[in-house]
């Protein structure tokens, strides 16, 4: 069964008459998303530190928050997460995912660079990997000025970030890493790897569960051209080989049109020999883990991922 605490999620956005995302323009959709975390979402604990740094990228600089944690000094060498947010590639930012980050950094003792990558529809596919391969390279060779260990890089993200976060170890992978180095984890909570959304959890979850297919179309229009959904950048899990990637922690929801596809990816992942692991929260809704205000199960997630996040940055 669905757990109760989404399903009074799922009753209160409709007693609300909360208006689905695709039937909103981006601004709406992004300042509706932006709004909500202050319901669903734990309050924000206290770092060490907090700076918002600017990247130069191929669109202009790149936003950037680097969080370090609490009980950390300024020039403590630290393991860093590269962080890529949720959203569908159109709605998202620093501060939906401020929370989550701010944990995971406390969490697992280690930096956190969250990246505000370009998004569409003003910048489409493949706007968004470029900046978030900038940024993850930045952090390799700025390793020394930024006190980090660039040995203990990992990226990580949800749903879109998650997509994100897999193409970029892929993209290392194959131009050989960053200077040299690839991240050493990839936490990749329920992400998108397959554009042509033909698993069956898309038809078994496709309505009724905050993330519709009609969402789903709305984010692929206003992200890339049909065309791109065979490109491996889009859809990490039609890239032709998996062998060779950092360790992973693939977490997906029952409830999710993306579960299976999640799973599909952790399949394709072992089957190459890259070792991974798979955590399916069977009663839970595609976007739960920000949302331990309301839901338990998310703080159980969040701390699932830092458990394995601070056992893979351990020296």
């Amino acid at each position: 069964m669905l757990d109760p605490q989404a399903q009074a999620l799922i009753d209160l956005m409709k007693e609300r008459g909360v208006t689905p995302t695709h039937l909103l323009t981006p601004a709406q959709a992004r300042s509706t998303y932006r709004d909500r975390r202050t319901f669903t979402q734990p309050s924000p604990p206290d770092v060490a530190a907090v700076r918002d740094l600017a990247v130069p990228g191929p669109g202009g600089n790149i936003a950037v928050r680097s969080y370090r944690p609490m009980g950390s000094a300024a020039d403590a060498v630290l393991p860093a997460l590269v962080f890529f947010h949720g959203g569908g590639w159109v709605i998202g930012d620093l501060d939906t995912h401020d929370v989550l980050c701010r944990e995971l950094c406390n969490g697992a003792g280690c930096a956190v660079l969250a990246v505000d990558y370009r998004m569409g529809p003003e910048h489409r596919f493949p706007a968004a990997i470029d900046d978030a391969l900038t940024v993850t390279r930045w952090a390799f060779a700025q390793a020394k000025e930024l006190h980090i260990d660039a040995a203990r890089i990992a990226v990580g993200g949800d749903s879109a970030g998650g997509n994100i976060a897999a193409v970029v170890c892929l993209a290392l992978r194959d131009e050989g890493g960053a200077g040299g180095a690839q991240p050493v984890f990839q936490l990749l909570i329920y992400p998108a790897t397959d554009m042509h959304c033909t698993a069956a959890s898309h038809r078994e979850n496709g309505q009724g569960y905050v993330l519709t297919s009609d969402t789903l179309a709305y984010f692929q229009s206003h992200y890339l051209d049909a065309a791109d959904r065979d490109d491996w950048r889009a859809s990490p899990l039609r890239a032709k080989s998996h062998a060779g990637l950092p360790p992973a922690l693939v977490l997906t929801a029952g409830y999710d049109p993306l579960r299976d596809e999640g799973r599909a990816y952790a399949d394709k992942l072992s089957a190459a020999g890259t070792p991974t692991q798979y955590v399916c929260f069977s009663r839970q809704i595609h976007g739960f883990v920000p949302s331990g205000r309301l839901i338990d199960e998310a703080n159980t997630a969040v701390r699932l991922c830092i458990d394995l996040l601070r056992g893979k940055l351990a020296s």
